[in-house]
């Protein structure tokens, strides 16, 4: 396992890292969580459309009926 000492800064009222090339994580996003005394960062997995679609809520309204005539003809 590859290791190296960082420094941690304050950013604001937040604790902040650096993290090395060595150690990029892919994409934009990524997750942090304690394991006892450990902090795990982990790149987050990308969003599905359906999960995105899981988290709408229903719509409530009804929607009018629309006139929907077969298209007209069309020849090249």
């Amino acid at each position: 396992m590859q290791e190296r000492r960082i420094k941690v800064f304050r950013n604001g009222r937040n604790q902040a890292i650096r993290i090395p090339r060595e150690f990029e994580l892919p994409g934009e996003d990524a997750i942090i969580r304690k394991d006892g005394d450990r902090l795990v960062i982990e790149p987050a997995p990308p969003k599905s459309l359906l999960a995105v679609l899981a988290t709408l809520k229903p719509l409530k309204e009804q929607f009018p009926n629309i006139a929907d005539p077969p298209p007209d003809e069309f020849s090249f």
